[in-house]
């Protein structure tokens, strides 16, 4: 499996639009087990993104699908900044079977 851990900070104010940007994209992305979008408690414009992908080449060629190209374009203007924390290589976990 292949993970990522990334965090993005949204222009003043528009974190809950931002956020709602990243879900909508999620529509049929082959090799996604899992994504999960996440406010910060703490900072008003920051969100977490972890995903579990089959492997890495489905992370990449989901960047191409129509829905994640017009999240993307849509969200474009109103991230400050976006930072990939860690790539992870997930073992399981609730909601994923394990790899063995």
């Amino acid at each position: 499996m292949y993970g990522l851990i990334g965090k993005f900070t949204a222009a003043e104010g528009k974190r809950d639009e931002l956020i709602g940007h990243l879900l909508e994209g999620l529509r049929d992305m082959p090799g996604c087990l899992s994504y999960i979008v996440a406010s910060d408690p703490v900072a008003p414009e920051t969100i977490w993104v972890t995903e579990a992908w089959t492997d890495e080449d489905s992370h990449k060629a989901s960047l191409s699908l129509p829905s994640v190209q017009d999240a993307i374009r849509k969200a474009r203007p109103i991230i400050a900044g976006m930072e990939s924390i860690a790539q992870t290589q997930p073992v399981g976990g609730h909601g994923l079977s394990s790899v063995g």
